[in-house]
């Protein structure tokens, strides 16, 4: 087989930022030979090859979606199929003004690709269309299985109990901190988390800074990612969440890992918009 794939940074506002994602393009002449459990097998090895924190595999076709961790495949995730978006511009097949729906194990996700970014040649903006998913305050008995996680971090505040939320949305687990420096000092223990019934963990706070509504982190060590770079799932949840608490629809938030990540959201009725920029920074071909 030869099968195009490419490696894309999304939620970047410059390359070597934001989550790098890996794409494959599959043609019908590509998967022909390959039963449904031989094509799940193989698509789950190239993801460990690719050793990012997601790998999406497009069925050109039929439009269908889906993504896999090192580890596991994931029932949504947004960098990757804003990544899919840009690979499809770069090839030709979707162009500024207009979109796109993938298939995929959570429904129907729309994607529209908008103007390219003036100030860079390869950098385009890209609104994907999700839905949206609130958290809910868990029970206490929950709750405490979590703030264990949280006794140790370097806080730099003296604080008995510094969650100030604990919910849980369809995926994963919403924590609210005080400040955005007691989420930029978290340290968890990832072994912990990783026992833990549920996806992954979003850490977030009010920001400090006038350019953004809020701040968060990801951390999903059960699928294979420790820390995520940009994780455009996580602001499904986040988007209801803060929009409650601040009173607004349309927010921009930053994502502090090393990467580092940006995103521009509007939470209408129960979906999501959210809206990022990309950049190609690798391209080929596989031949395995």
């Amino acid at each position: 087989m030869a099968i195009a794939f490419c490696i894309i940074d999304a939620f970047a506002s410059e390359p070597f930022q934001g989550n790098p994602a890996a794409v494959c393009l599959l043609d019908s002449d590509s998967m022909a030979e390959m039963s449904g459990e031989q094509t799940t097998k193989w698509m789950q090895n190239v993801a460990a090859e690719m050793n990012l924190s997601e790998t999406a595999f497009l069925n050109l076709k039929t439009n269908r979606l889906r993504w896999f961790t090192p580890q596991a495949e994931v029932d949504l995730c947004g960098h990757a199929t804003l990544a899919t978006a840009k690979a499809l511009i770069d090839f030709g097949w979707l162009s500024p003004g207009e979109s796109l729906a993938f298939q995929t194990r959570s429904g129907e996700l729309l994607v529209k690709a908008l103007e390219s970014n003036r100030s860079s040649h390869r950098g385009v903006l890209i609104q994907l269309d999700f839905p949206s998913t609130p958290p809910s305050e868990i029970a206490e008995s929950d709750a405490n299985r979590i703030k264990p996680l949280f006794t140790n971090m370097e806080l730099g505040l003296a604080l008995s109990d510094p969650m100030i939320f604990v919910g849980k949305s369809r995926f994963d687990v919403l924590v609210e901190l005080p400040t955005q420096k007691n989420v930029e000092d978290l340290v968890l223990d990832f072994e912990e988390l990783k026992s833990l019934p549920f996806r992954g963990l979003i850490v977030t706070a009010k920001s400090s800074s006038a350019e953004f509504d809020f701040v968060s982190r990801f951390f999903a060590p059960a699928v294979g990612v420790n820390e995520d770079p940009v994780t455009g799932s996580a602001h499904c949840c986040l988007a209801p969440y803060w929009a409650e608490k601040l009173s607004k629809n349309k927010m921009k938030a930053k994502q502090l890992s090393q990467r580092g990540g940006e995103i521009a959201i509007e939470l209408y009725g129960d979906r999501v918009r959210l809206t990022g920029q990309a950049f190609t920074v690798v391209s080929g071909t596989l031949t395995v």
